[in-house]
Formats: structure tokens, C-alpha cells, sequence
């Protein structure tokens, strides 16, 4: 597999983003939960071959290449050398060898047809610029009656970044978080437009009440999260009274248990039609 040639400024901010995360896994439980529950539906077998899609420290790979032992295989792909490195020296601690990891822009790589039982992506769809476009490939490389399976967020889901987004909007800026997946009807409607068939989909909650204070730390317009940069565009006097209009909205949804943080996450599944 080869990847592109060109990487855009968007995907060099994304690499900067990540590379500088040196503690990733440890951040939260949250994306080791997200990628052990995407497993739990892909119910992968020994001898499958896997594809993961933006592997970041090797979350879904490294469990994936244990499930698929001792003949299946796993191949990690992510444009960010400094996870890679983590996912490396998880790898060489637990002494697998079936796993390849490529540092590789996902949206410019070359994949060979009818290659993979399964594809898999966690915690990345939104850093994509052309997930129809991806879902087709990813169909492509899929053997007959493969799987791919991602997960996604409802449009209500990450209270601060919708509080962000609405604000954002106010000033004639779009931040564009969780679009593509916002209904479990989205979710559908992009498999069977790439072609999958066997749909579906199983929506979980995964939010929980958090304090004003844990809310208003996400406004993060100096983050090196490309998904924010377009904050970037507001003089400090603008950047002022948004952060201002974030914290009112923020105080308007504080109850007597904090603030809900929804997290309505959308597991999507497809297969390829078996020929």
C-alpha cells in the first residue's frame, strides 16, 4: 500500500495535534472504552485480516490482532508518528507480530481490493474530509461479505463542543463538529449509499453530568485542534465576548446535578454484499 503524495495544511495541523499527545491513552478511559465496545459488535474471528482505520496508539489494533491470532492479521494506519510510537511500544511489550503499522495519511492511501474481512475506525470519523468518498474505498478493499464498522456521535453529543459550535455560529463560523453522523438515519443512509448492505446500527448513552468548571474548560480557541482554528478568524476583542457567550450558555443548562454532557454514540455496522 502507498499513500498520496500531497498532505494538506488541515492534515499537517491534525498531525501536530496528536504528535504532541504523548500521554493519549491515559488522558481518559473514554477512547480504550469506545474502541473495546467497537470490538465487542465486530465479534472479529481467528485468521480474519483487519484494517484500522487512524489506529492512533493502537487502541482497536492491538486488541484486534489478539482476537485474529494466530493467523489472522492486522494492518494500523495513522498520519501521526508520535502515536504510532505509543502504539510501537505497546506492541513490543505484549511481543505481537501480527500487526503492520503504516505512517500513512488514510485519505490518500492506496488500498488493494478485496483484501480485508473486516475495516474498523474509532474516535476519527470527524477528521475526515470525505468520509463518503473513504466509506466507498473502504468498501472496496473489503472482501465479499466483509465488515466495516465505525462509531459516531448525535448532534447533541459533547455539550462544550456544541455550546462552541452555536457560538461560533454567531460570528459566521462553522466548526462542523459531528455532522455526518448526527442521526442513527445519517449513519445508514452513508452505508447503503457506499454500497453496504446488513445495516446496523446500535445507539448507546454514554453521557454523564459534569461541573460548570469541567464545561468551561472546553473552550480551547488556542488548541492546536484543527477542528477549533477556525476561532482563530475572531480579533481578541470578538474571541472575548464569545468566550463570554459560551460561559452564559453554559451557566443556562447548570442544574442542581451540573450540566448534562450528552453522549448519544451511534456503533455502525455494513457488510459487503457476498457477491
Amino acid at each position: 500500500m502507498t499513500s498520496g503524495s500531497s498532505t494538506s495544511a488541515f492534515k499537517q495541523q491534525l498531525a501536530a495535534f496528536f504528535n504532541q499527545r504523548s500521554h493519549y491513552d491515559e488522558e481518559s478511559d473514554f477512547h480504550p472504552r469506545l474502541a473495546a465496545r467497537l470490538l465487542d459488535y465486530a465479534q472479529l474471528q481467528p485468521g480474519h485480516k483487519v484494517l484500522d482505520i487512524a489506529t492512533g496508539t493502537g487502541l482497536v489494533a492491538i486488541a484486534a490482532a489478539q482476537q485474529v491470532a494466530p493467523d489472522g492479521w492486522v494492518v494500523g494506519v495513522d498520519l501521526a508518528e508520535g502515536m504510532l510510537r505509543q502504539a510501537k511500544a505497546k506492541i513490543e511489550r505484549l511481543q505481537l507480530f501480527n500487526i503492520s503499522l503504516y505512517l500513512q495519511d488514510v485519505e490518500t492511501l492506496n488500498l488493494p481490493e478485496d483484501c480485508f474481512d473486516c475495516v474498523l475506525c474509532s474516535s476519527a470519523l470527524i477528521y475526515l474530509s470525505d468520509l463518503p468518498g473513504n466509506l466507498k474505498r473502504w468498501y472496496d478493499t473489503l472482501k465479499p461479505n466483509g465488515l466495516v464498522g465505525f462509531h459516531g456521535f448525535a448532534a447533541s453529543a459533547f455539550v462544550t463542543s456544541q455550546v462552541m459550535q452555536q457560538v461560533a455560529r454567531q460570528y459566521g463560523i462553522e466548526l462542523g463538529f459531528n455532522q455526518a453522523t448526527d442521526t442513527a438515519a445519517a449513519c445508514r443512509s452513508l452505508l447503503q449509499t457506499a454500497g453496504f448492505v446488513d445495516v446496523m446500527i446500535a445507539a448507546e448513552q454514554w453521557g454523564s453530568y459534569i461541573s460548570l468548571a469541567q464545561a468551561e474548560q472546553g473552550w480551547q480557541p488556542d488548541s492546536l485542534n484543527p477542528l477549533f482554528q477556525p476561532l482563530r478568524q475572531l480579533s481578541a476583542q470578538q474571541l472575548a465576548q464569545a468566550q463570554r457567550q459560551f460561559q452564559a450558555e453554559l451557566r443556562d443548562r447548570l442544574t442542581d446535578q451540573g450540566i448534562w454532557n450528552d453522549i448519544s454514540t451511534f456503533f455502525v455496522f455494513g457488510r459487503k454484499p457476498p457477491g
